[in-house]
């Protein structure tokens, strides 16, 4: 038999976190019409939050309901958030609070007054006339991560942006065994070693069937202790995507904000598939969330709750390939909302929901409301709503043992 890759601790408190609040601000924060690689000179001097609150952004991210955030800590273009020993193009030699200032200090203090974990981002590209030989460019790499990881206490999660490093050779090896040493508990998002990966698109939707297994070298790692044979490691997926069109913010980009709708079929096409969902907002130049910005995230959130917080999980019981559902009284549901148990592997590949009277017993002709492939974390399953006492699950295809944690229904859209 097949090998199952196995989740790790950490993979799988990751896919507890499922939301997350993406902030993408630095000195393009202050230029704009700037674009990513432009070698466009942002001197120091432009940065200069006049009302900067990381508490602003991190206490919308939490009345939202993101368990996570993360804050780019450098950007493409070099410039650190925090007052870097290893470059001059930094928070320190700015006019914002003196040179006195440090943005990523800030974010992690508010990330921990809020209870979310704490993501920090960093572009490992070289960047615009800074000129380095490979090994000067790993040394500064490591002294700059060594900062950030040893400096601003417990980093939950590290995110790697490969945009730029194409065509250049580091040390891999080194720069993770450093990582893994500063903060032995933290994960890696999409590079060398990862413990999460990138979905494929920045638009917040999850490939669908949504498996877990991934190949190693599909994502330019190297092997490690709990690889299977062939190379496999179980890896979730992780959607970014904007509020916005553009990832910092931008007059240019003003009508633009994504609609609440827009959002929930992100949200059910990447949390409810099975994958993390990571929303960017960019911090305007005062340092704060945009209010519309502000006022359409905590909309989101709202109706996050809204038509998921009402589920109605009834009596379970497991037959051959199938889990029944019965609520005991007839219901209106066009919802079911499955979540597998991930600790032994993914296991359901395919699989159908298909309701009948009230309960399953004696003879009655099943119909089928959904067909779908993957289960994973969660998976929503909607369809037209009906009236009846339970649903069944059945399942046709998986890899091994299947377990469902949770069957549960709702009715979406009632008011």
């Amino acid at each position: 038999m097949r090998e199952r890759c196995v989740p790790g601790k950490k993979q799988l408190e990751f896919l507890s976190w499922e939301f997350g609040v993406f902030f993408h601000f630095g000195i393009r924060t202050f230029y704009g019409g700037h674009r990513d690689w432009d070698l466009k000179e942002m001197p120091v001097e432009g940065f200069c939050p006049s009302d900067f609150s990381a508490e602003d952004w991190c206490g919308a991210a939490c009345a939202a309901g993101a368990k996570y955030a993360v804050m780019t800590a450098k950007h493409h273009d070099g410039f650190a958030n925090w007052p870097s020993a290893y470059t001059e193009y930094s928070v320190k030699n700015t006019p914002w609070k003196g040179g006195r200032g440090d943005a990523v200090r800030e974010f992690t203090d508010a990330c921990r007054k809020f209870g979310l974990k704490v993501g920090l981002y960093y572009s490992p590209a070289q960047f615009g006339s800074v000129k380095m030989n490979a090994e000067e460019y790993n040394r500064y790499f490591i002294n700059q991560i060594g900062e950030l990881l040893t400096g601003y206490g417990k980093i939950d999660y590290l995110w790697f942006d490969g945009c730029g490093s194409e065509n250049h050779r580091y040390d891999e090896k080194r720069i993770i065994k450093a990582i893994r040493e500063y903060q032995p508990e933290i994960l890696v998002f999409n590079m060398w070693d990862p413990d999460t990966c990138w979905c494929g698109n920045e638009d917040g939707y999850s490939r669908y069937p949504n498996i877990y297994e991934k190949n190693v070298s599909a994502v330019s790692c190297g092997s490690r202790e709990g690889d299977t044979a062939d190379g496999r490691r179980f890896l979730p997926d992780e959607c970014d995507c904007r509020i916005r069109d553009m990832w910092f913010y931008g007059e240019e980009d003003a009508e633009k904000l994504k609609s609440v709708d827009v959002l929930m079929g992100m949200y059910e096409m990447s949390v409810g598939r099975g994958s993390n969902l990571l929303l960017n907002i960019g911090p305007d130049r005062r340092g704060r969330l945009a209010e519309a910005d502000r006022e359409r995230l905590l909309e989101f959130g709202r109706e996050i709750r809204k038509r998921y917080s009402d589920t109605v999980p009834g009596r379970a019981s497991a037959g051959e390939n199938c889990l029944e559902v019965v609520f005991g009284e007839e219901r209106d549901f066009n919802c079911v909302i499955l979540e597998e148990e991930l600790s032994g592997g993914q296991s359901v590949r395919q699989f159908d929901i298909d309701v009948g009277g009230n309960g399953f017993s004696g003879d009655y002709t099943p119909y089928t409301v959904f067909y779908g492939s993957t289960v994973g974390n969660r998976m929503i399953c909607r369809f037209p709503a009906v009236r009846r006492g339970g649903f069944r699950v059945n399942i046709r295809c998986s890899d091994g043992e299947w377990k469902l944690k949770k069957a549960e229904a709702c009715l979406v859209g009632r008011h």
